[in-house]
């Protein structure tokens, strides 16, 4: 029989358990040495050491990412059986030492939303997590990200495929990874890209609302808020202490169980590798004073809440709830005129990135925006044959996947439709 394999295909997927199988039994892989950059695979508790450096890069980089930060990392290794985290550090040589001039984390598996049987660097590298962008040194992101995918291509134990779910797509990181792969003629195949709400702004909370949001949206708001102060006593907090910022998680969980995402299985609550990872992020991350909660109470009992995550001085909208039974008062909605004057009001920080999946939801009404790509690349040199054939599959699927999508979004329009007509008919006849 006549063999079709393409030329690297072996090298590029092989057998996924074996491959797998193999990178477990790996041992350590050493620094790199012998350059300006040197590359380290860190996995562990290798990873829990790096806070000193993480915070050094930070204040130092192009894009910063909390889904980068190298505890996070390590602790969704620890919080969900099979997941494989490990994070690729590019050290760079003062002179007088060494400094951590990049990350970027990866699980090690099969390709998100993809039903082909690959290996492949995956990132962000965790669950719940909504940027995949690397933290790099503004000062070297080519060297950096070149050594990087010299360190990839290396080695044996680790997918030559990268693939990034959602990945800053018009940054100067953006602009260095393209330019190292033009210059190594690799190949990279966009997917998707969408432009995701961002708050960037030097105008005040009252100016910046009056200009985003209609005259008339005001003022439905705030008929929202005084018809919703009539039923109790309607307040407005911000947890940033350490053990409120915990307890009011608590709250937060019992909130979002409590609603859709509780009905549907997918609530932080419902399994508990979610729970397990979720608490222990908020509570190392409000010990360091990178996450607080946004909340609107009413008699105490919290109507919408708001987890924010902070890295240097990005903030991040990760997850949001509200009382599905106060739906028509728009609680989400009065919540984000709160957190977004108090962000502008704060001297810390200077963007907000609302880890929107798409353009739409509460966070549409800011009006700034920054484009997330999904995207896989190929990290070995030169223009694969085999890499070309797997990314046009991949597109091909996820195409069949959004016609499905709308097909059945499509007929539950068509039904509900029906149903209300059938609704109105029935009253008039009455």
């Amino acid at each position: 029989m006549r063999d079709f394999t393409l030329p690297g295909a072996h090298a590029l997927v092989g057998n996924f358990s074996s491959e797998l199988s193999k990178l477990n039994e790996a041992p350590a892989r050493p620094v790199e040495q012998g350059r300006a950059i040197a590359i380290e695979v860190a996995e562990g508790a290798r990873l829990l050491a790096l806070q000193p450096d993480w915070l050094d890069l930070l204040a130092r980089a192009d894009c910063a990412n909390i889904f980068m930060n190298p505890s996070l990392v390590a602790l969704a290794a620890s919080s969900y059986p099979g997941l494989r985290c490990c994070a690729l550090l590019a050290w760079q040589n003062t002179g007088a030492g060494s400094r951590l001039a990049g990350i970027w984390a990866f699980s090690i598996g099969r390709a998100p939303h993809s039903i082909l049987p690959l290996a492949v660097l995956a990132a962000p590298a965790m669950p719940h997590a909504y940027l995949g962008t690397p933290v790099i040194d503004s000062a070297c992101p080519e060297a950096v990200l070149g050594a990087m995918l010299d360190y990839i291509s290396g080695d044996a134990n680790l997918p030559k495929i990268v693939a990034v779910t959602s990945m800053s797509a018009a940054n100067a990181t953006m602009e260095a990874l393209n330019r190292v792969l033009a210059a190594r003629r690799g190949a990279l195949r966009i997917f998707a890209q969408i432009q995701r709400p961002v708050l960037s702004s030097e105008l005040d909370g009252k100016t910046y609302l009056e200009r985003a949001l209609s005259s008339s949206s005001r003022k439905k708001l705030r008929q929202h808020r005084r018809r919703l102060a009539e039923k109790g006593a309607l307040a407005s907090s911000i947890f940033t202490d350490a053990e409120d910022v915990r307890r009011a998680f608590e709250d937060f969980l019992a909130l979002e169980a409590s609603g859709w995402k509780g009905r549907s299985r997918t609530a932080l609550l419902s399994k508990s590798a979610d729970t397990t990872f979720t608490r222990g992020m908020i509570g190392t991350l409000a010990a360091r004073g990178e996450a607080f909660i946004h909340a609107l109470t009413l008699d105490g009992r919290p109507v919408s809440m708001q987890i924010v995550l902070q890295a240097g001085s990005t903030a991040f909208t990760w997850k949001t709830a509200y009382d599905e039974s106060l739906g028509d008062f728009s609680p989400g909605m009065l919540l984000l005129e709160d957190y977004t004057a108090a962000f502008l009001a704060n001297g810390a920080i200077a963007r907000v990135d609302s880890c929107s999946l798409d353009d739409t939801g509460y966070m549409a009404a800011w009006t700034e925006r920054a484009s997330i790509a999904q995207l896989w690349f190929d990290a070995g040199p030169g223009r694969s044959r085999f890499f070309a054939l797997l990314s046009e599959l991949h597109a091909s699927f996820l195409k069949l996947r959004a016609c499905a999508k709308e097909a059945y979004h499509a007929r539950l329009r068509r039904r509900k439709a029906i149903e209300a007509k059938s609704r109105n008919a029935a009253g008039k006849e009455k």
